[in-house]
């Protein structure tokens, strides 16, 4: 049978499904492997040099190392080329705040593209928007202390997670905070796809979680006092096995208070 010899509902179930499908193809610059967009900046390529260039230590607080940055850049277990691996002395047993890396370069507004792989059940790390607002990355929690909340703000997208000796990826919009005569009007806000599917949307961030040994403005008013300055973003250290690559940047400037794709 022709399509043209099809009924007119067929036909018309046809061609809603050819558009549902269009719009869903796959996005070469979402989930893992993403490709950088046009506009954005490649913050980490697996090298040595980008590394030494485009980062440095988190000086909190609880800052116990020292530069050169003592992670390691090793070969990607997975795929070719080579990635970066949270390990420094510092940091054994848990003490984060102790040996994170952040971005020398700051930022407001931006879309974000971020690749990290778990190497052992409970892994543990964290990327910080802002130096603030934690994207949690732990392996076994699906609490909204867990893998993929804005933490303590949502739930955990647990079902999104590849699980472990596995790629994922992040990719972020996020608007900073907006302040008017020094006080916060509209807070930071942030939307998310968790390999590839979307997870969070348009979520209002209240404050800093983790004290002052996790970012910047934990230690104002309990993480409540947020600031109007930026930040970089940061990949936190707590002593455990946690892979990243493939990290570009997009700055934005979002007029309108949304952080839609």
């Amino acid at each position: 049978m022709t399509s043209s010899s099809l009924p007119l509902p067929t036909l018309l179930s046809l061609a809603v499904l050819l558009a549902l499908g269009t719009s869903l193809q796959a996005d070469d610059h979402i989930g893992v492997g993403a490709k950088p967009i046009a506009g954005s900046e490649v913050i980490f390529d697996g090298s040595r040099e980008m590394l030494d260039a485009k980062w440095t230590y988190w000086k909190g607080p609880r800052f116990s190392s020292s530069l050169p940055i003592k992670w390691k850049i090793l070969p990607d277990p997975v795929d070719d080329g080579t990635v970066l691996m949270t390990q420094d002395p510092a940091a054994a047993g848990g003490k984060y705040g102790t040996a994170d890396v952040v971005t020398k370069k700051k930022y407001r507004d931006f879309r974000l593209h971020i690749e990290f792989l778990v190497a052992k059940k409970r892994g543990n790390s964290g990327v910080y928007l802002q130096n603030r607002y934690e994207i949690q990355v732990l392996d076994g929690d699906k609490t909204p202390h867990g893998m993929g909340a804005v933490i303590n703000e949502t739930e955990s997208p647990y079902d999104a997670y590849n699980g472990t000796a596995k790629w994922n990826a992040y990719d972020i919009m996020f608007r900073a905070a907006r302040f008017e005569n020094g006080k916060r009007v509209k807070k930071a806000m942030v939307s998310m796809y968790f390999n590839g599917k979307k997870v969070h949307s348009d979520v209002q961030i209240t404050q800093v979680w983790g004290g002052a040994n996790s970012g910047i403005d934990g230690g104002n008013d309990g993480g409540r006092g947020i600031t109007d300055v930026p930040g970089g973003l940061k990949l936190q250290n707590e002593g455990h096995d946690v892979r990243y690559r493939n990290i570009w940047i997009q700055e934005l400037e979002l007029t309108e208070p949304t952080t839609k794709f």
